[in-house]
């Protein structure tokens, strides 16, 4: 998919003006949402409510980074550069959207992360995530704060 600074993704309901939020008041970035697949795994685990790729309507399914760091930073996936710009917490439309209940409590703080595209490219599956500047710790593994 082809990231396109100040638009979002090519195609995305927020690249077409056409997303629950688009003409929110609010000026937050849209443009590029992300989620974890461990986060997924643990909702289903733990609240026994799954969430498949296709449901959870974030942009973006990542392995093996704690996107909460990301907030503030910039990172690198494919060819773009995004900045965290803010937690994706989840809303009452999710819950609603997808008929299980406790959805939406289960994704506190945990729902993902809203980024910007800072400079256009291309993003393909299987793409690393990594962390561009002096925050090169920001991107670290979950798995490493056990």
């Amino acid at each position: 998919v082809e990231a396109v600074s100040g638009r979002g993704l090519h195609g995305d309901r927020y690249f077409l003006d056409r997303g629950t939020y688009s003409q929110s008041s609010r000026d937050v970035s849209r443009e590029v949402s992300l989620i974890e697949r461990e986060t997924l795994d643990a909702v289903e685990r733990d609240y026994g409510i799954p969430v498949g790729a296709d449901e959870h309507r974030r942009n973006l399914t990542t392995a093996g980074v704690g996107l909460n760091r990301l907030v503030g930073a910039r990172f690198r996936v494919g060819d773009a550069v995004c900045e965290g710009v803010e937690l994706c917490e989840p809303c009452s439309y999710l819950e609603r959207h997808l008929a299980r209940e406790g959805i939406r409590d289960a994704l506190v703080h945990r729902g993902g992360l809203r980024a910007r595209i800072v400079s256009d490219g291309t993003i393909e599956r299987g793409d690393a995530i990594a962390v561009v500047g002096d925050a090169r710790d920001a991107a670290r593994s979950r798995l490493d704060d056990a």
